[in-house]
């Protein structure tokens, strides 16, 4: 008999481990979710259920084979594995490297901790900073814990004080008046860019050339030159590089794609995702707002608009406008259901049909439409497929975003799934928002001449997050750094790439396009 115990939340990497001979294949997690049998999400030390957390001594430790029956590795003591790289290394039978079978290389009573620059003071840096701050137990953590070091304004170093005031961020971090100045603090790791996107590459190349990690925000870059050169510049130098996609990381998001990787969805044919927000346009970006400001790449497909959001208490005092991008989410979920959950080698760039709605005041895209086909897809092909169980079969994404209709049109949710993903077995619905959702459930389909029988078959399953829900991006970003890659499985650079291609040709064929100096690859570039 086998029992888990101790626990963090992991990445895809090791999502495919389920303790098989364990009693009740089920396990809460710290994070509000149940991880059902479709959706074990943590595992860290597995020990005979009669050696208890901390003992050593003669008991021989045997970790499971993902057959949940056969040991593969001894060891005499209790062994904590503190990444998904070196989990999958065990089991798959290797022995690991030295620093990992040190248990105080990755004890949790020593946790790696992350040493964060903050490049931009705006709101979407005001949440993930108040998200670093907060206790990781609170989320069933120990393994990482997060300092900020160091915050840049590019207005005026007074600006960076004042945002550290307003986040409490304990002292002791250094306020800069440039970002030029951020980059050189010896005492920063990783530099999270908070910029408008319009800024990523210019912003996450100084990084890059200044010997930092980097978690830089949606959308990566304008275009998908600038994502590419990125890319290979982080390579050369050996540096951590990861679009900031927090959704891809939610508990709720990893129960999702297992679900579809264990084939509970069946073949899946179809996934339709909306996010959108009902405005006046005219009466509340006019002009000038950056949210249809071409010369930061404004509009619905690639930028963020501010919502009106109750945010925890804990977080703020008050309710308060929080930036989310519009479109990119909407893509997110085609791609972490239809993309994601494929092997990479049979992972295949969608092709694009798109339609646009310029705003008529500036050009920037105030509804987009996009249907995606994918020629590889999640689930087995159709029976009498001509290559038989090696066929493959196609799926449609369809994403949605736009300024003047709403996705949630009375704010309580009443309209319910924003994204519906349709497979042969039934259908998962995704509660809105679409960047932070909470809850989704399971309609299972009724057999032929079952329909309208029997009653729903519905399984319901909430997703609490204990906070605003940034910090999952950031601890697989320590996990990384201190594990020594370059690209996380999670939001790997390919990916980040075939998104920003999709959008190059989603604007192409509606016509829009930004001003030269900001698609540009010249570095360095004054915008």
């Amino acid at each position: 008999m086998w029992r888990v115990v101790s626990t963090m939340l992991c990445t895809d990497s090791f999502q495919s481990a389920v303790l098989r001979p364990l009693p009740q294949r089920q396990q809460s997690v710290g994070t509000g979710c149940l991880a059902t049998p479709h959706a074990v999400q943590s595992i860290l030390v597995v020990v005979p259920f009669f050696l208890q957390k901390g003992t050593s001594g003669g008991c021989a430790e045997q970790y499971l084979n993902l057959d949940g029956v056969t040991p593969v590795y001894e060891h005499e003591h209790p062994l904590v594995i503190g990444s998904p790289m070196l989990f999958s290394e065990l089991i798959g039978g290797r022995r690991m490297p030295k620093a990992a079978r040190n248990p105080a290389k990755n004890d949790m009573s020593s946790p790696y901790t992350v040493r964060w620059g903050i490049l931009a003071t705006g709101m979407i840096a005001d949440l993930f900073v108040k998200d670093l701050i907060l206790d990781p137990s609170t989320r069933n953590v120990a393994d990482i814990k997060h300092e900020v070091k160091a915050v840049a304004s590019s207005s005026s170093a007074d600006r960076a004080k004042k945002f550290l005031e307003e986040c409490k961020v304990p002292d002791g971090a250094a306020a800069y008046g440039s970002y030029e100045d951020l980059v050189k603090d010896k005492n920063v790791d990783i530099v999270y860019v908070a910029t408008p996107h319009s800024h990523h590459y210019q912003n996450t190349m100084l990084c890059l050339e200044a010997g930092k990690h980097v978690l830089c925000e949606k959308a990566f870059t304008t275009n998908a030159a600038q994502a590419r050169k990125l890319i290979e510049t982080a390579k050369a130098k050996n540096l951590f590089l990861m679009e900031a996609v927090w959704t891809r990381f939610f508990p709720l998001s990893i129960q999702i794609r297992k679900f579809i990787e264990d084939g509970n969805l069946g073949a899946v044919h179809r996934v339709i995702a909306d996010n959108s927000f009902g405005d006046n346009v005219e009466e509340k970006y006019g002009t000038t707002h950056r949210m249809i400001n071409m010369d930061l790449a404004g509009g619905c497909l690639l930028d963020r608009k501010p919502l009106r959001s109750s945010i925890p208490l804990f977080l703020v005092d008050q309710p308060t406008n929080v930036p989310y991008k519009v479109g990119i989410y909407s893509l997110t979920w085609l791609f972490q259901t239809l993309y994601h959950t494929l092997p990479p080698p049979a992972r295949k760039p969608p092709k694009v049909a798109a339609a646009i709605t310029p705003y008529h005041a500036t050009g920037a895209d105030e509804m987009t439409s996009m249907i995606l086909t994918f020629p590889s897809a999640p689930g087995p092909a159709p029976a009498g497929s001509p290559d038989g169980n090696n066929a493959t079969h196609p799926a449609h994404g369809i994403a949605l975003t736009n300024l003047r209709v709403a996705t949630d049109p009375d704010g309580f949710n009443t309209c319910k799934p924003a994204i519906r993903i349709q497979g042969t077995n039934g259908e998962i619905q995704v509660d809105g928002p679409a960047f932070r959702p909470v809850t989704w459930r399971f309609i299972k389909a009724k057999g032929p001449g079952q329909k309208g029988t029997g009653g729903p078959e519905v399984e319901e399953h909430e997703c609490d997050i204990p906070g605003h829900g940034m910090f999952w991006e950031a601890d697989e970003c320590g996990r990384c750094v201190r594990d020594g890659k370059t690209e996380s499985e999670g939001m790997g650079w390919e990916e980040s790439v075939v998104i920003m291609d999709v959008m190059d040709e989603v604007r192409a064929q509606g016509g829009v396009r930004y001003p030269s100096r900001i698609e540009s690859l010249e570095y360095p570039l004054a915008l």
